[in-house]
């Protein structure tokens, strides 16, 4: 358990400063944006490493690793690549109604929490 804890932190460590500079290495390259290009780049990325990671951890015996890169390194990556592949496994199962309920309630809800803290925060400390 204490073992799993620790790749797992490290590979979160990993994958935060992966972050932090793919945002510079964006910011970069194409300076201040209106919209949010870094971010976007990052889960595309990430979302396309999990799914990657995944069928080749399988096939190569390597799921072991799993603590380390899905849930360290890509979790501090991007959280938006976990949640791609829970969405795509419910699709791959047939589930389509609960992938579909997935994407809607992951996505609004979690907007709609993201304004609620917002709205509490503002009024708390204005």
């Amino acid at each position: 358990m204490l073992s799993s804890l620790l790749h797992v932190a490290l590979g979160g460590a990993i994958g935060a400063a992966l972050r932090h500079l793919t945002g510079v290495g964006v910011f970069r390259a194409f300076g201040p944006q209106d919209f949010p290009v870094a971010i976007l780049a990052v889960n595309i990325i990430g979302s396309f490493l999990m799914g990657f990671f995944v069928v080749t951890a399988a096939h190569r015996g390597l799921t072991h690793l799993n603590p380390f890169v899905m849930t360290g390194i890509m979790g501090g990556f991007t959280t938006f690549s976990a949640f791609s592949l829970e969405a795509v496994t419910l699709y791959e199962r047939g589930a389509l109604g609960h992938a579909a309920l997935y994407v809607g309630l992951s996505v609004g809800l979690s907007i709609g929490a993201l304004f609620l803290g917002l709205y509490l925060a503002r009024g708390l400390w204005t």
